[in-house]
């Protein structure tokens, strides 16, 4: 952990996971779908299909590459399996109000925040 960083605690299923103050996991491997589905809630956010669909697209890439998956990339990618309609930035921003999927979305997965963010 990061000196002075300050925490909060999420209670998922009767556990206690860390984040940070804007809601990053704190320790990666306690993320879970619990995680995701309790984290949704702390940030109001009703969770669909197409919520699970990014935040799984999100954690395969960084596994896949070993970094988070920019804005860019996840339009084409979800405009391909979407169609125009929805598999945009100004869609994917909508489902996503608090910042987005490059900010919500990677919080939601598990995600660290991504870089030059504070």
């Amino acid at each position: 952990m990061y000196p002075n960083m300050q925490t909060k605690e999420l209670n998922v299923n009767g556990q206690t996971v860390l984040t940070d103050s804007e809601g990053y996991i704190v320790h990666l491997d306690q993320w879970s779908e619990d995680f995701v589905k309790a984290q949704a809630v702390a940030e109001g956010l009703t969770l669909t299909d197409e919520h699970w669909q990014v935040v799984n697209f999100l954690r395969s890439y960084f596994q896949q590459h070993g970094v988070q998956c920019e804005v860019r990339k996840m339009v084409k990618h979800f405009k391909t399996v979407w169609g125009d309609e929805r598999g945009n930035s100004t869609y994917l921003h909508r489902i996503f109000p608090r910042g987005g999927p490059q900010k919500q979305g990677n919080r939601l997965a598990g995600l660290l925040r991504t870089k030059g963010e504070h």
